[in-house]
């Protein structure tokens, strides 16, 4: 759940979408795909199959996450309501249930501080939704927008259920031919998530060197030049060089590039819009250049970067 970890995920949105489409599509080539059973809507997880059970499946469907326990009394509550509610949404997302007492390293990882507790995860991010018994009403409204922005945002429209489906036997997921570029595209993604970002930024100028247009090693490149320039930078130092000196422009900057990473894209976008309206020359080239830098790692889809853009633009004009 680091910085690093939620900035992925930026992109493995978009990779998502994109995936998420293509399966669909040749599963119409191939006369439809293959469906689920209500069972397999509500399903228990431990450590050994998180990455597939929960990081996996998010590529195909939102993952809510029941974290719970036997002794726990709201616990006992809630979950039954959350496992109905699987059902009832036929496929528009799963509930993955982990006990707390055999997992506390997923427990930890979430930073989960009280049960029951339920986050979701969409594309490999995870996102806190509520903690304790909440009333079905607040369930529903939380979940209704859960699978809007899944739809939306990331093209995850969910699973097909069918009733007379043999739980456990979920379908394959549809092979979709491999690009030009796949293999150089999952070596920058092995090296960024080794946190060798020279290699990383190094594979994805290899891929944009033959294809410019490449909108995955673009948005992949921008991230990883994104965390070499906060790599080994002190927060505390960069943020109070920002508070202290308002009309330098690399420190607003440098401020703004921890701010995405830390997650907090609206305060990076409105920093460095904010130093765009108070400079002018090359102090504001190079602040808008940056800023613009910064709707790359995000994703021109993201409702924050059209945002930001129609900021920027009262800003300059």
């Amino acid at each position: 759940m680091s910085g690093v970890v939620d900035l992925a995920a930026v992109k493995a949105a978009q990779e998502a979408k994109a995936k998420a489409e293509q399966a669909r599509a040749e599963a119409a080539r191939q006369g439809g795909g293959g469906a689920v059973s209500p069972a397999d809507l509500v399903i228990d997880v431990d450590e050994a199959a998180f990455e597939q059970a929960v990081l996996q499946r998010s590529t195909e469907v939102p993952v809510v996450i029941d974290f719970w326990a036997e002794w726990c009394q709201p616990c006992k509550q809630l979950s039954p309501v959350l496992e109905r509610l699987a059902v009832e949404y036929n496929g528009r997302f799963v509930l993955a249930k982990i006990d707390v007492d055999a997992n506390q390293m997923l427990m930890q990882q979430f930073g989960v501080q009280g049960i029951p507790a339920v986050f979701a995860v969409v594309a490999g991010q995870a996102l806190p939704l509520f903690q304790g018994a909440a009333p079905e009403t607040q369930i529903r409204g939380t979940l209704d927008q859960l699978v809007q922005v899944a739809e939306q945002r990331f093209g995850l429209t969910g699973l097909t259920v069918d009733p007379d489906a043999q739980p456990g036997e979920a379908p394959a997921a549809p092979q979709v031919p491999a690009g030009p570029y796949d293999a150089l595209l999952e070596a920058a993604v092995q090296a960024l998530d080794a946190g060798d970002l020279g290699g990383a930024v190094q594979a994805y100028n290899n891929v944009l060197s033959e294809d410019p247009g490449n909108t995955e090693a673009k948005l992949g490149l921008a991230q990883a030049e994104l965390l070499q320039r906060v790599r080994g930078a002190d927060p505390q130092a960069v943020r109070k060089a920002a508070a202290e000196n308002p009309a330098d422009v690399q420190a607003q900057i440098a401020a703004a590039d921890l701010d995405l990473v830390g997650g907090h894209v609206e305060d990076a976008f409105g920093r460095l819009t904010d130093a765009v309206r108070r400079t002018a020359g090359d102090d504001r080239d190079t602040v808008r250049k940056r800023l613009l830098e910064l709707f790359e790692v995000v994703g021109a889809d993201d409702p924050r970067v059209a945002a930001a853009r129609r900021a920027l633009a009262r800003a300059l004009f």
